[in-house]
């Protein structure tokens, strides 16, 4: 409930979690221990990624059904709504149904970063900045008051996506219980607004369409780009003799030889482990995965000499093509 710009609600007694967790299981022990019944609301292509032994709840449409659910399920006044990554786009009027319970858990700075695409534009940002964040739901999307926040650095050690998911995630239960406790206590959250002058929105990613290497791009912005679509994703892509191959496992060297713009891509020594690859400037890539179309690591069979490439049409696709997701899945 919000008064006089304060979000609180005396009573809790339910968490429902919209959208997807890594793990429910850890949230759901931090409620257990403050007496807290929860449901899982969740869209049929998220229910494919969650892990739960108790009953998920899937709803494809914010529709009547849906709200005759909830009304016979929970009392609204008091519940907490929190959505995780949520596929369902609240419009006013939807919002109001959940009488301003309704909140979303960020994992990062807003208003610099609105919108999706996972920890993949963190690290092609170099933003080693992480951040835990609640805030209310409204129409614009991540554009509502922020309750509360925490910040922390993510450690040297991360550098593709699953390392920033697995701190980020150690952060988010702590953040999570230190913010539960206190609705549960019944306190009073000051909002702030998000600044309208600042801002900027980032669009979904999709490995598929938007993973291809940009050869004529700065080894430094090759190496977060090949990182930033590594584990838990399916890895960056580009072309070897003809074939679409992945690559995976980078770093940034500087011990070889001058390159020349022209030379990027070059597999300029294959060192038996790892291969050594030219770039437009005074690093090499080294490269320790590169797989084929079933997963194999094919690094063995590559040759000094022979180059990567991405072809102009896959890199212009890669550009020209929106990625939205619906409740059952990617929207073509």
């Amino acid at each position: 409930m919000v008064r006089k710009n304060k979000f609180s609600i005396k009573r809790l007694k339910t968490v429902v979690f919209l959208g997807i967790s890594k793990n429910f299981s850890d949230l759901r022990k931090i409620n257990n221990s403050l007496n807290l019944r929860d449901l899982i609301v969740t869209t049929s292509d998220q229910k494919k990624l969650i892990d739960e032994k108790k009953e998920v709840y899937i709803f494809n449409d914010f529709n009547k059904k849906f709200k005759s659910f909830i009304s016979k399920k929970v009392n609204i006044n008091e519940t907490l709504f929190i959505s995780f990554g949520c596929r369902w786009i609240f419009k006013k009027n939807d919002i109001s149904f959940f009488k301003n319970n309704l909140i979303n858990f960020h994992p990062s700075r807003l208003p610099y970063d609105a919108g999706g695409g996972g920890f993949s534009w963190q690290i092609l940002r170099n933003d080693r900045i992480n951040t835990q964040l609640a805030h209310l739901i409204e129409p614009k999307i991540d554009g509502g008051k922020i309750i509360m926040y925490e910040s922390s650095l993510f450690p040297s050690y991360c550098k593709i996506p699953n390392d920033f998911e697995n701190y980020r995630y150690q952060k988010l239960l702590v953040f999570y219980e230190k913010f539960i406790n206190k609705v549960k206590k019944g306190s009073s959250f000051n909002l702030f607004e998000q600044p309208n002058y600042l801002g900027r929105y980032n669009p979904r990613l999709n490995t598929k369409i938007s993973g291809w290497i940009n050869w004529n791009s700065s080894s430094e912005d090759i190496f977060r780009f090949i990182n930033a679509f590594d584990d838990p994703y399916s890895g960056a892509k580009t072309f070897y003799n003809n074939k679409e191959v992945v690559i995976k496992k980078v770093q940034l060297h500087s011990g070889d030889t001058p390159n020349h713009p022209f030379m990027s891509g070059l597999i300029s020594r294959h060192d038996k482990n790892w291969l050594v690859v030219s770039t437009t400037d005074k690093n090499m890539l080294l490269i320790e995965r590169v797989l084929d179309k079933k997963g194999n690591n094919i690094l063995k069979n590559l040759k000094n000499g022979n180059r990567f490439y991405t072809p102009i049409i896959k890199l212009d696709s890669a550009f020209k093509k929106k990625i939205n997701y619906g409740p059952k899945g990617l929207k073509k």
